[in-house]
């Protein structure tokens, strides 16, 4: 069974989403790739905006529940930074009238936001000595996270919390939208609706018009196990004059949920075999440090054009469980 998928041209620099049409069925489906007229690059629902997008930092710590107990969430009040509502914690400085802010919006600011004297490099000990007996709220706790932290601990939390939204995975698109995980794939059957999406652990990924100059990106989902991937395979310059493509397969899931798989691409044809076998990445990673670091499947175009037939460059999919 056949699907069409559309991709789209796009300048080095310009963001571009391959878009496709259709729906498949039945392991052992094939998604079909086919170039549109295009050339802007940007994905026809790249700006749609989601009513679902991230809060504000100050929505977030309005909705925190705080420390241990009643106390500590009277506590933490009195580090909320004027500017961006977030925590002023240590190393705290003040103003010559005792007033906070906190280290990220002090770089930013001429005078004390609150009595618009001058800004003063005075350490507030007792402040800083309070801190360090108070537990902050995760600032994802908007988004679901329960975590009350030290204020050692609370950085390194937030960069790997399971909580904190998600982008939207589209690779290159313009498309600014995040939120929670569970609302993921709404998001994509909503605002980018050509992307196909086929069923089964087994698949074959149809990339078509593969010698398209410039960078080209093609996109289809799987889904199996009862999880989403999403196939990309991109073609760029990643040095001058040397265009590569870049294959790789994205866990609609967290990082944690991606440990539970392994995917293999394949590419196979004149008695020749390519393959490339990891653990997905989830889309809290992305797939754009990957392939900056080409921890993927990487081949350049002389060697796509053993495998490709007509210009056409089918690559089998296989995700299986750990």
């Amino acid at each position: 069974m056949s699907n069409k998928i559309n991709p789209k041209r796009r300048e080095p620099t310009a963001a571009a989403v391959a878009a496709g049409a259709g729906a498949g069925v039945g392991v052992g489906a094939t998604g079909v790739a086919t170039n549109t007229s295009s050339s802007t690059g940007t994905s026809s629902a790249g700006n749609t905006s989601s009513a679902n997008t991230s809060s504000s930092s100050s929505s977030s710590l309005s909705s925190a529940g705080g420390g241990d107990a009643g106390m500590s969430a009277d506590l933490t009040s009195l580090f909320e930074c004027p500017v961006c509502f977030d925590y002023v914690l240590p190393p705290i400085l003040q103003c010559s009238s005792g007033h906070l802010v906190c280290v990220s919006c002090r770089s930013k600011l001429t005078c004390c936001p609150t009595c618009r004297g001058p800004l003063a490099n005075i350490r507030n000990l007792a402040m800083e000595k309070v801190a360090s007996n108070v537990k902050f709220p995760c600032k994802h706790s908007g988004y679901g996270c329960t975590a009350s932290l030290v204020y050692t601990e609370k950085t390194e939390h937030e960069e790997t919390c399971e909580c904190r939204p998600y982008l939207c995975p589209c690779p290159g698109a313009s498309c600014k939208w995040q939120g929670p995980l569970d609302l993921v794939m709404q998001h994509l059957m909503m605002s980018h609706k050509s992307i196909t999406t086929l069923q089964g652990e087994d698949i074959v990924f149809l990339a078509t018009d593969i010698n398209l100059p410039g960078a080209v990106d093609w996109v289809m989902m799987q889904s199996c196990f009862g999880h989403h991937f999403m196939l990309v395979l991109e073609k760029q310059e990643k040095y001058d004059g040397h265009q590569q493509f870049f294959a790789i397969v994205q866990l609609i899931g967290s990082r944690k949920e991606a440990e539970n798989f392994v995917y293999r691409l394949e590419l196979n044809g004149n008695r020749r075999r390519l393959t490339w076998e990891a653990m997905p990445r989830s889309i809290h990673e992305g797939v754009a440090s990957a392939i900056h670091n080409s921890d993927c499947l990487v081949f350049d175009t002389s060697i796509a054009q053993l495998f490709a037939d007509n210009g056409n460059l089918g690559i089998n999919v296989t995700i299986s469980l750990v």
